[in-house]
């Protein structure tokens, strides 16, 4: 396809087929390019799942004209819209279906344009822009594609070649923009994904899609002198939501490994599938109600290797009792996003009526939430996504449905618990979405982890599986102890005022634990209230809120 001028709407959906298909090839790599050093990097993973989510929707028909299947993504993009990354894809490709409504044919000029479209539908996208991001480097690329059209070159791989350029010259540059990135010593994720995707699809109309099965995308290095960072892949990729079947994860290993045949065949074994590897070595992610068939077809390509299985069924059946209609007050729906039993059995308590399961690598989709929502019969809804990469795809459930939808923005469960004490029952709808966010600013969140690699940030050197505390979204201590690094970031919060401490532990700690950090505390804060409950939540230990 070398030289074309123009490719027709089978060529379009193609195109991004593959580049999907290059994408997933670096989903761990683009994870891993997480600015704080916590095991919950999942903008690869989101990006790819709104990828398939948007190549999903495309029907048959529509591939006698790109404008029809650009349009079919733009749908499917914005319902299958998962984490921040994935809302500001799904609006990139917003903008250009509206730049490619009634083209049949694509050129050079003609995408182009559609580039300075995605860039205004994504910064409009986005309530409070932040350069250094997936939304420069869009802008970038159509800034440099419009140059090139205008001086009358329109062909469309030209084009294309000056978008991947761009992009990867603007990911290089976003560390000078954004000092987070500079101190973490990465590029910006969302803006890698992108320039990945476009570096695929320029590949295709190049002819290389049989090469690509033997490569792997390009990670862009920053141009300043960073510090050095141990790309690592997850452990486990286990994000999606969907609670049935068994969430199954594995390594698979083997020679001449053919990970879009595997993917292609697993498509129909299940949701949520991730395939990411080489030809000789594969990491799937599945949610199937046969996982024995999935083994069976795998174990005639090559042997297996951490092998992970988990019933979601009896993971998520509080959840799914949750689910049931209890609304409190006649036309009040509230729903919130839980990660963790423990949580889920908390909201549930407080009146939430829908429970979305997700949190930290597993962000819901846009879908999802709107799903949870279409079950309620109230006409007023308010939604806590209790998770900041989660409150945009939220607020894009206002543009489905003809319910009155408010967001919250809790950007943690704890936020998600005091905005549930301030419901008044009495209240109406506008009042109570008011005193719901204005009880925001009455609590402190603190989340403990360990560290996944070692890097410098905020003035911290942190190594590896080093106790991480993390207030209110900032880093506040860096220890070799859970029990240390709360009590130095306790020793920096104002606590004259406060009056509750609450201590979630996660599913990798025990009450035990939990028990004696508490004693802890108590002693050190003899004037406080110390509670503890089971959150149940993954990643992080322990979760805090002080009141």
């Amino acid at each position: 396809m070398q030289q074309t001028k123009t490719i027709n709407g089978k060529d379009f959906r193609e195109m991004f087929t593959v580049a999907t298909n290059w994408l997933e090839k670096s989903v761990d790599e683009v994870n891993a390019l997480n600015v704080f050093p916590v095991p919950d990097g999942d903008t690869g993973t989101n990006m790819l799942l709104t990828m398939h989510s948007a190549l999903d929707e495309i029907k048959e028909g529509d591939t006698n004209s790109v404008g029809k299947v650009a349009r079919s993504m733009s749908k499917g993009a914005l319902m299958g819209a998962r984490g921040n990354s994935g809302v500001i894809l799904s609006q990139i490709l917003s903008g250009m279906s509206k730049e490619l409504e009634n083209v049949e044919n694509l050129d050079g000029a003609c995408i182009s344009k559609s580039f300075e479209q995605a860039s205004k539908a994504a910064y409009k996208g986005v309530s409070n822009p932040v350069e250094g991001t997936i939304l420069t480097v869009i802008k970038d690329i159509a800034k440099a594609t419009k140059a090139k059209s205008l001086n009358g070159i329109d062909e469309l791989i030209s084009i294309m070649d000056e978008a991947v350029n761009a992009a990867g010259d603007s990911v290089a540059n976003t560390p000078s923009l954004l000092k987070v990135l500079k101190d973490a010593g990465v590029v910006d994720a969302g803006g890698q994904g992108l320039y990945i995707i476009l570096d695929g699809a320029t590949r295709y109309l190049k002819g290389e899609t049989e090469a690509m099965q033997f490569r792997k995308p390009q990670i862009i290095s920053s141009k300043l002198p960073l510090a050095p960072v141990s790309i690592t892949a997850p452990e486990n990729i286990c994000v999606d939501e969907v609670p049935y079947g068994y969430c199954t994860n594995l390594l698979l290993k083997g020679q001449n490994l053919n990970t879009e045949k595997i993917s292609t065949k697993l498509n129909k074994k299940g949701e949520s599938l991730v395939v990411v590897g080489d030809e000789s070595t594969i990491r799937i992610h599945l949610h199937t109600l046969d996982p024995g068939g999935v083994i069976s077809y795998l174990t005639t390509l090559g042997t297996l290797d951490n092998v992970n299985i988990q019933n979601m069924d009896e993971q998520h059946e509080d959840f799914l009792e949750m689910q049931k209609e209890k609304s409190p007050t006649g036309d009040i729906c509230l729903v919130a996003v839980a990660s963790g039993d423990g949580f889920g059995e908390v909201f549930s308590s407080l009146g939430v009526s829908h429970i979305v399961p997700g949190g930290q690598t597993m962000n819901p989709s846009t879908k999802d939430i709107f799903n949870s929502i279409e079950k309620s019969s109230a006409q007023n809804v308010i939604i806590l996504p209790n998770n900041k990469n989660i409150i945009m795809a939220a607020e894009q459930v206002q543009k489905l449905t003809s319910k009155n939808i408010r967001v919250v923005p809790t950007t943690t469960m704890p936020q998600g618990v005091a905005a549930l004490l301030s419901f008044d029952y009495d209240a109406d709808f506008e009042s109570n979405y008011q005193l719901m966010t204005d009880a925001l600013n009455s609590i402190k969140t603190v989340e403990l982890t360990r560290a996944v690699r070692s890097t410098k940030i905020n003035g911290f050197n942190i190594k590896r599986k080093q106790v991480i505390s993390i207030l209110d979204g900032e880093i506040a201590a860096v220890s070799d102890t859970f029990v240390d690094g709360l009590k130095q970031t306790l020793k920096g919060c104002d606590l004259d005022n406060a009056e509750v401490i609450t201590l979630y532990y996660g599913k990798d700690s025990s009450e035990d634990d939990a028990q004696s950090i508490s004693n802890t505390i108590s002693a050190k804060y003899p004037d406080l209230q110390v509670e503890v409950v089971k959150g149940g939540q993954p990643h992080y230990n322990y979760i805090l809120s002080i009141e």
